[in-house]
């Protein structure tokens, strides 16, 4: 490699035993090796790399065999070289994550000059950039990591170099990249025939104080991440209720356009129910479902309220048995009658009542325990659940819930999107895109990932606690993630960095489509530091105006 020869080249040779010949004369010098460049995209991508202490280096530096004698440095003044003669004193300084070499001799001149490192154009350290675009890719934060190699005594990127370069060459790569990934996975989809989506949002903090909303879609058979839209509540007025909806409309209309989209699959969201039902999409062709866990969950909720008033405590205990028999009608029926005749059927059940003049249950022989857990009929525990199970607006929604879909698969990935954008952590609005479309990219890579066996080629088991119910339930370990795609991206990075015609900015300008441009659609520019201040103290805060 180009940058293993300039390093082979600087580093020279190293003796271990005494060296008695002569000094070369100053032309068997050899010339002094140019610094470490890093011209094309494998003379850093996959090089190894460690961690090595400065008392080290200085131990080494000292018994190398330079390739100049005497000080060739000119004075200013009389343009007379200096000549001073070796030994020369070796220092050894951080610059960034660098560490520099340089070799002085006793009137002060710089004699030679090594980094550990090479450089970019423009004087780029190449172990500061992909530090900087390393801690992006990998879901971490700069003030975490600056934190850990402040403990560790290391040299840091600067806080202003790491977000230029943030912002000058990663966010605008991973976006591209994300586009050339998912345009694959349209591209199949196309040929497949009708498709069947689900789509769930994800806002980047809990409560209603999000910012961002974050609405994807996955590919029902595939499990792949097909699409994904980022909203600012500043693009919906400061209005945080709408943004779900604002992104499934951004979803669906996109989708449309790409696919043969013929059902999609969202949570029982009353506005974008509404959509359907006699809303823009209601002759739009495709068909609307709704999650059963989340019907199964808020049914819990009822029937829970229900079970804390007076004389209704026994449903408490029937609460987990009736959701089971809810997802059993939707896994079971095929038509809404059948899943009427099955649901109905429940009251009679709870009251022991196992056959009746329209029907009777499907079950088997039942413990003898259970008989002391019946309902009495029209008692008000009864009443109370026969208000909930044949609840006219709850038996509407019932179609939806009959193709029986589930988007658990997507309620995992959004717990994977916290690895690249913590809730407990704000970003700006393409930094916060940018780490989304990293999960995504991290998800659809690994998602058929095959599980891991042990010698006999049975399946490794590990076991999780639950700490809601209270129980210990087993799932099977799949083998470690190779993040393959990684050295792609890191290539598309450095290339933007290679063939840019000029170094960073020293400020950030802000993308036309940038919410916070002009603050756009919030009524006014964000204010200044000095504005912030001025509210501050005519609020009573005590903190008094720095001096002009």
């Amino acid at each position: 490699m180009h940058f293993q020869q300039l390093v082979w080249r600087t580093l020279c040779s190293v003796h271990d035993t005494e060296d008695n010949s002569q000094d070369p004369t100053i032309a068997d010098m050899h010339p002094i090796p140019e610094t470490a460049k890093v011209l094309v995209e494998d003379d850093i991508i996959g090089q190894p790399a460690s961690i090595t202490y400065h008392s080290c280096l200085k131990l080494l530096a000292e018994y190398l065999v330079l390739p100049v004698n005497i000080c060739t440095a000119k004075d200013t003044n009389t343009n007379v070289e200096c000549g001073a003669h070796k030994p020369f004193e070796v220092n050894i300084h951080s610059r960034g994550t660098a560490a520099i070499v340089e070799w002085i001799c006793r009137n002060g001149h710089t004699v030679w000059k090594w980094s550990s490192q090479p450089f970019f154009k423009y004087a780029m350290l190449a172990g500061d950039f992909m530090l900087a675009c390393n801690i992006l890719l990998s879901g971490n934060n700069y003030a975490k990591i600056s934190l850990l190699f402040k403990f560790m005594n290391m040299g840091m990127v600067e806080r202003s170099s790491f977000f230029r370069i943030q912002d000058s060459y990663c966010v605008d790569t991973i976006k591209e990249f994300w586009n050339e990934k998912r345009a694959e996975i349209i591209a199949q989809l196309q040929s497949k025939g009708p498709i069947v989506a689900l789509g769930d949002a994800r806002m980047d903090s809990p409560g209603f104080c999000a910012q961002y909303c974050t609405y994807t879609t996955m590919e029902n058979d595939s499990k792949h991440i097909i699409y994904m839209v980022n909203i600012d509540k500043r693009e919906t007025q400061r209005n945080s209720v709408i943004m779900e909806k604002e992104g499934f409309q951004r979803t669906f209309e996109t989708l449309r356009q790409e696919i043969n989209l013929t059902e999609i699959c969202t949570d029982a969201h009353s506005q974008i129910s509404a959509l359907f039902n006699k809303g823009k999409y209601k002759d739009s062709g495709v068909h609307h479902t709704l999650d059963v866990w989340h019907g199964s969950k808020n049914l819990c909720k009822k029937i829970h309220a229900a079970g804390q008033q007076k004389g209704c405590a026994i449903l408490q205990i029937w609460n987990k048995d009736i959701c089971n028999h809810f997802w059993y009608c939707c896994k079971t029926a095929d038509t809404y009658e059948e899943f009427i005749d099955m649901w109905v059927g429940l009251l009679h059940h709870v009251t022991g009542e196992h056959t009746w003049a329209l029907g009777e249950c499907q079950h088997g022989p039942l413990l003898d325990s259970r008989e002391k857990d019946w309902i009495e009929s029209g008692s008000v525990a009864h009443e109370r659940l026969a208000e909930i199970i044949l609840d006219e607006r709850w038996l509407k929604v019932v179609p939806k819930y009959l193709r029986f879909r589930s988007t658990a698969d997507l309620e995992s990935f959004h717990n994977h999107v916290l690895m690249y954008a913590s809730k407990r952590f704000s970003f700006s609005p393409p930094v916060y895109a940018a780490r989304t479309m990293l999960a995504g990219l991290d998800y659809n890579h690994h998602v058929h990932r095959p599980a891991m066996r042990k010698a006999d080629g049975t399946i490794l088991y590990s076991k999780l606690y639950n700490k809601k119910s209270r129980k210990w339930r087993l799932y099977s370990l799949k083998v470690k993630k190779d993040y393959s795609y990684i050295a792609d991206l890191q290539r598309a990075i450095l290339l933007r960095r290679l063939s840019a015609n000029k170094g960073m900015a020293r400020s950030r300008t802000r993308r036309p489509v940038d919410p916070r441009q002009h603050g756009v659609l919030s009524g006014a520019p964000a204010p200044s530091t000095q504005e912030l201040l001025q509210i501050q103290v005519s609020r009573g805060s005590g903190q008094l105006l720095p001096k002009q």
